[in-house]
């Protein structure tokens, strides 16, 4: 039985970067990771990775950035002012940006200038090529 939309799987997977740097793998959660097949539970590419695989399959695909988190978006990199941050901010960190309905966006302090502080919103791996092995474990 191959794995079709709406099917509840479980896959191993590795991701890694270009540089073959892994980022993530199911391995390190101590489970498969379980999901409904082609309802955007994943990323789009993933989700259409698995679409035909059998139990026990693997393969390997190279996910462009709009296959993942999607390109960088120059509009999700914006200027605050410095005083709105604690003294203890520093670049590199991550912080929270609250939105009006209570949640949060996460973003990286990229530069704290004089007066202002530049910040970057995009997902941290947008603009990046992922790489995964996939071998889909079991199909509900």
């Amino acid at each position: 039985m191959a794995v079709e939309k709406g099917n509840k799987i479980k896959v191993d997977y590795e991701g890694k970067f270009e540089d073959g740097t892994v980022f993530d793998a199911s391995e390190k959660h101590g489970e498969p990771l379980e999901f409904t097949a082609g309802e955007g539970m994943v990323v789009s590419g993933f989700d259409k990775a698995v679409i035909g695989m059998n139990v026990g399959e693997e393969k390997e695909v190279t996910l462009q950035p709009e296959e993942a988190y999607g390109p960088l978006n120059p509009e999700a990199i914006q200027k605050v002012p410095k005083d709105k941050f604690p003294a203890e901010a520093k670049e590199g960190m991550m912080i929270g940006i609250p939105l009006p309905n209570g949640q949060q966006i996460p973003a990286k302090i990229e530069k704290i200038g004089e007066t202002e502080v530049t910040l970057d919103m995009n997902h941290p791996m947008a603009g990046k090529v992922l790489i995964f092995k996939i071998k889909v474990v079991s199909i509900e």
